[in-house]
């Protein structure tokens, strides 16, 4: 039998939770302990805990072929104590190395290095990686995949809730490569046509300009909202503004710093001190600056710490973007977790309250069938690292879980699949379009 890396490899496995990490080169590596994070802790979002209890037998194959790919000796799915079915469904599938941690429910509770923390007591140190301290985490979807990979199934459809001012909320299973107009549409379409649509999370998912945009690997959720809400307008300000907000009104409070999760582990990062330094053209210790690449982006100092509305996570990104153009890494040590640390973690309900989100707050039930569209645009590169290479052409007819691009020699990256029967209407660099039936445009 195939090494259960080079399984999951094969059927195109990346985390399905963040940035898309090739999921064969974490099971490559060793740990003493491999987390699986369910905490779904973005507000709204309601995939991972309504797979955990549809899917539970399935979540600990996953596990435990991970576990085994990666020598680790302990198990840990991590949930929230208030996903209280996910928990009783899985109880009875645990293997004796395997247990269930139980999260506050909190925000970032799915930041991996907060997952960590409150599972292990273990902390990744800053500018650092998980494996670091002995441990894996991948997300709930990234564990069904691996263990679909293991019957050499490979990834071909994505989980996401389609949720806030929409007719229908719900949690849909859609082919890679279908648009987001069409997700929309599974809910019932929008309320209203002035509306804004977030991909992800209401705290860390991006603003979609373009409702033609397919469906990835790692999207996680698609949220509509009216467009004069104040999340969507936090979102829409230019980098300009943000700046120029927080050199004029800034008044050190030190509010963010003091709720910055990655600061109450004993991270150097001090989001107030990095909006000192850019504000007055940089000045004081270099390390303030580069502690920038420590920031996990998860939004609390925007959207609930600051007072007068500045955002030190823009900043923070414009800065990790210029300083990682350049070369620069971080170089910092861990310090002692703040002694109030578990106290200063942000409470799920204060943050719907404050985000304004609570009348766009729904169930969103899981829909028992995969969606079947007419079409899909297939992206290339739904991961870390390299564009796949495509190995079709146009006119090629293709299956369903048919390998359409390969990981480039001696790169990075993760290998794409057809969604759906059909008949390749268009190969690009960045895409491979796919209809049913055939026909040539």
């Amino acid at each position: 039998m195939k090494k259960i890396a080079e399984l999951v490899r094969a059927a195109g496995v990346v985390g399905a939770g963040g940035a898309g990490f090739p999921t064969h080169v974490k099971l490559e590596a060793r740990a003493d302990i491999y987390i699986v994070n369910g905490a779904e802790c973005e507000p709204m979002l309601k995939t991972d805990q309504q797979l955990v209890r549809k899917y539970p037998h399935q979540l600990v194959k996953g596990l435990a072929a991970a576990m085994e790919a990666t020598g680790a000796r302990e198990g840990i799915i991590a949930l929230k104590a208030k996903y209280r079915e996910s928990i009783t469904a899985l109880e009875s599938f645990l293997q004796r190395n395997m247990k269930i941690g139980i999260l506050p429910d909190i925000y970032p509770a799915g930041d991996e290095a907060l997952t960590i923390w409150l599972t292990t007591g273990r902390r990744v140190p800053p500018g650092g990686i998980p494996l670091n301290i002995g441990v894996v985490v991948n997300n709930v979807q990234t564990m069904l995949n691996i263990a679909a990979a293991i019957e050499e199934k490979p990834v071909t459809v994505r989980t996401l809730t389609v949720t806030g001012a929409v007719k229908n909320p719900k949690t849909v299973t859609v082919p890679v490569g279908t648009s987001l107009a069409e997700v929309l549409a599974l809910a019932g379409g929008a309320l209203s046509s002035d509306l804004v649509f977030i991909q992800g999370g209401p705290m860390m998912g991006k603003l979609v300009n373009d409702l033609s945009e397919p469906v990835s690997k790692t999207t996680g959720g698609f949220i509509a909202l009216p467009k004069d809400h104040p999340l969507i307008k936090a979102k829409g300000k230019s980098l300009e503004s943000v700046l120029r907000i927080a050199k004029t009104v800034c008044e050190q409070c030190c509010f963010c710093t003091d709720l910055c999760p990655r600061h109450l582990i004993g991270h150097e990062l001090s989001p107030h001190l990095i909006i000192r330094a850019v504000s007055y053209n940089r000045l004081g210790d270099p390390k303030v600056l580069t502690s920038a690449l420590t920031c996990s982006e998860c939004g609390v100092c925007e959207a609930y710490a600051c007072p007068v509305g500045i955002s030190p996570m823009r900043v923070n990104i414009a800065l990790k973007a210029e300083l990682r153009a350049k070369g620069v890494k971080y170089e910092g040590v861990i310090s002692e977790e703040n002694i109030m640390a578990k106290h200063r973690l942000l409470p799920s309900s204060r943050l719907v309250a404050k985000l304004g989100i609570k009348p766009w707050y729904a169930e969103a039930p899981l829909e028992d069938d995969t969606y079947d569209p007419e079409e899909v645009n297939i992206p290339l590169k739904q991961h870390t690292g390299a564009a796949a290479v495509p190995v079709v052409f146009t006119g090629d007819k293709v299956s369903q879980g048919q390998l359409i691009g390969e990981i480039p020699e001696g790169a990075l990256g993760a290998r794409v699949h057809a969604s759906i029967n059909g008949i390749v209407q268009k190969v690009s660099l960045h895409s491979i379009q796919i209809r049913k039936g055939g026909g040539h445009e």
